[in-house]
């Protein structure tokens, strides 16, 4: 039996630090949505606290409690209970229509229900439970390329019909460590990426819009009122922030320009009230998160638990750069969210769900000193 310990104080610190910075952020971007039309406070808080705060901090509670070992004995009926959730975005009357020519959101009349992400949860946890199977085979190509490829496949093809290609990039980044992590060659790596380089190539010219993106990134003058618009106000919130920002709530461009000031633009948001120190901040948050979570991932007594572990701070650390990434300018828009920040319940509340699992592993890891 494995002894446990008491969870990792540290590790929920830095979390719940994030998530209270989340929503004093959150807060003050949704003043430039009440501005606009067509937005609710009410909608707006209720999907925000009530359905990813309040609903979340339980299920981080159980998820703390949970017997960790029932998520890996049942990680295949969890992939695929994913996977049919993920298939009833498309289905007439149960997925909301097209919102910005995206099929993403399940309709639960009160409120709506993204299953993507528990799409991405249930993968690395059904990935997690596989690698140890092939521990000893893991290094052979054919092992660790099938299993990698056999498994991203399907959430990759519902990822693209839906389409959300940020937030496969953020998966397929995850179970490409794990699968690392797991003891496969680095040669193995750069023969996935070869293939990922080579896959980006062809949805490029396949789906205009990640063209658009990629152009963008090298030239963000070349369409101001099109695919330009977004960084562009980006980068303006948040170098008018300067070093120490205009203060809390006084940001100027969330009340007109820029697109998603409670969505994907939230970082835009902090670097323009709180400036270069708010944004570093965050930045230092969620690095400082990252680095305690991959040493609890390290100390896991067994390998299912470690590649579990490191899963999770993965998805939620490479989503969370990718979002910051994007709106500095570093690289193409991905539509990703920022975790703990940005507008949205059902992330919100897997992220808590994700963190309390994360827990449960550190009560089964030593001490970290």
């Amino acid at each position: 039996m494995k002894k446990k310990h008491s969870i990792d104080k540290v590790f929920l610190g830095l979390a719940l630090t994030i998530a209270l910075l989340g929503l004093f952020v959150f807060t003050s971007a949704s003043f430039g949505l009440f501005a606009r039309k067509g937005f609710s406070l009410q909608d707006l808080f209720f999907d925000q606290v009530a359905l990813g705060l309040f609903l979340g901090l339980i299920a981080m509670v159980v998820a703390i409690r949970f017997p960790i070992d029932l998520l890996r004995k049942y990680s295949l009926h969890l992939f695929i209970a994913s996977v049919v959730l993920t298939i009833l975005v498309f289905v007439p009357h149960v997925g909301l229509e097209k919102i910005k020519g995206a099929h993403r959101w399940i309709d639960l009349r009160f409120t709506s229900f993204q299953p993507s992400e528990a799409l991405k949860l249930a993968t690395v946890i059904y990935f997690a439970s596989l690698l140890p199977l092939f521990k000893d085979r893991i290094h052979e190509p054919k092992y660790s390329l099938g299993i990698f490829f056999g498994v991203v496949a399907v959430p990759a093809a519902l990822l693209l019909k839906e389409p959300d290609t940020g937030t496969l990039a953020v998966l397929f980044a995850t179970l490409l460590t794990m699968l690392i992590a797991g003891g496969a060659k680095l040669r193995h790596f750069f023969v996935v990426m070869a293939i990922a380089v080579v896959a980006v190539g062809v949805l490029a010219f396949v789906k205009p819009y990640i063209m658009e993106r990629v152009l963008t990134l090298f030239d963000s003058s070349r369409d101001p009122q099109g695919s330009s618009y977004q960084i562009q106000k980006s980068l303006l919130a948040i170098g008018s922030g300067g070093i120490t920002g205009r203060g809390f709530g006084q940001s100027i461009q969330k009340f007109s320009s820029l697109p998603e000031p409670t969505g994907d633009s939230i970082f835009a948001v902090v670097g323009e009230e709180f400036g270069f120190i708010g944004g570093a901040l965050v930045i230092i948050l969620f690095f400082l998160f990252g680095l305690r979570g991959i040493q609890i991932a390290r100390r896991a007594p067994d390998m299912w638990s470690g590649l579990l572990a490191m899963g999770i701070v993965i998805l939620i650390i490479s989503q969370s750069f990718a979002n910051i990434a994007a709106m500095l300018g570093l690289i193409p828009l991905t539509g990703v969210p920022l975790v703990f920040v940005s507008h949205g319940g059902t992330a919100l509340l897997f992220a808590f769900l994700e963190i309390g699992i994360l827990l449960n592993i550190s009560k089964l890891t030593k001490p970290i000193k």
